[in-house]
């Protein structure tokens, strides 16, 4: 697996710097920050709930996705992750992992110690912020997933949540034209939009039927964006990208 950016941290530093910009300084501490490149296969979980991590988790290629497990062994995907997040920054000061971190195919993932993240931001306070900025952003995305999951119907949290993994996706160069990769089974998205996987396979398919999407296999089209925008009640504010407006397919 090859990745197609010059640093591995190259998408992370494009995120934040949605926010404010980096001096040649602070963007030197990023990128040598240490790390350590990891190639996973499918379904490899990378951290595992109750753990006690020492490295934060950066996306250098392909998805991953963070879940948790109900008494029942029902599971709740609570957020997908794209190429230049920094997944679990939060362990940096939570010392035991609340959730489990799981790929959806092969993966490249970077590890950078926890000591290294905490020495790089005591010694650069627009980093310590970037970092701040980071662990805000992932909540917000989470408030919005809870408004998803908790007061729309499912037609319209897909709708949703294919709205936002293109904003996503399109962001770091991952669309082409009204296409994006998303090897996703029934079952995931049926586990992050809290339905059955028979429920998620009807939503789905009147979705297609609408002529809205193609999804096969491994891939997802979007032919009407305006129409699934509004199907999803989408509005990219939360995701605050503070920057280019037009996001969109």
């Amino acid at each position: 697996m090859h990745t197609t950016v010059s640093h591995y941290l190259d998408r992370f530093i494009d995120k934040i710097e949605t926010r404010d910009a980096l001096t040649p300084t602070e963007r030197a501490a990023l990128t040598g920050l240490p790390q350590k490149l990891v190639q996973t296969a499918a379904r490899a979980r990378i951290v595992e709930e109750g753990e006690r991590p020492t490295h934060c988790c950066t996306v250098v290629e392909g998805i991953v996705y963070r879940s948790k497990v109900a008494a029942s062994g029902r599971r709740q995907i609570i957020s997908f992750h794209v190429p230049g997040d920094m997944v679990d920054l939060h362990t940096v000061l939570f010392k035991v992992a609340d959730h489990t971190i799981e790929t959806v195919r092969n993966t490249t993932v970077v590890l950078i110690p926890h000591d290294a993240i905490l020495r790089t931001a005591e010694d650069h306070p627009a980093l310590a912020r970037a970092f701040w900025y980071d662990t805000l952003l992932d909540a917000s995305i989470q408030r919005e997933a809870l408004l998803n999951n908790g007061r729309r119907d499912t037609r319209a949290r897909t709708a949703h949540l294919f709205c936002e993994l293109a904003v996503r996706l399109k962001r770091v160069g991952l669309v082409n034209g009204a296409s994006f990769e998303l090897p996703l089974t029934q079952t995931d998205l049926a586990d992050a939009l809290g339905v059955t996987p028979i429920h998620t396979n009807r939503v789905m398919a009147k979705l297609r039927a609408e002529g809205l999407i193609a999804f096969g296999g491994r891939s997802i089209t979007i032919f009407d964006w305006k129409a699934l925008v509004a199907i999803g009640e989408f509005d990219t504010t939360y995701l605050h990208l503070e920057g280019p407006s037009d996001l969109h397919l």
